[in-house]
């Protein structure tokens, strides 16, 4: 796969949330939480929807930051189409579920 590639920036783009909701396991519920709970925690309380996708979407966020800065911008293409279905996913989870 190239490293500047809109198919590489989807990949990072998918992967690096899912790291952001894991720091913010770690951050807020890790001695108290075991990973499933705080799974079973975040689809029960729409509350908590918004902090976790801030974090899933500010490493998006970084990452997007990091390849425009670079001048690697079809990777970072990639990374923001994620995000934006991120976004519009946890919006649409916010409201309607």
């Amino acid at each position: 796969m190239k490293r500047n590639s809109v198919l590489f920036g989807i990949v990072l783009g998918l992967f690096a949330p899912l790291l952001g909701i894991l720091g913010y396991y770690f951050w807020k519920f890790y001695p108290t939480y075991s990973i499933g709970e705080f799974f079973s925690v975040i689809f029960s309380s729409k509350a908590l929807l918004s902090g976790i996708s801030t974090f899933a979407l500010f490493a998006n966020v970084a990452l997007l930051t990091i390849y425009f800065n670079t001048r690697r911008d079809e990777t970072g293409k990639g990374i923001f189409i994620i995000s934006c279905i991120y976004a519009i996913a946890a919006i649409v989870f916010k409201l309607f579920i």
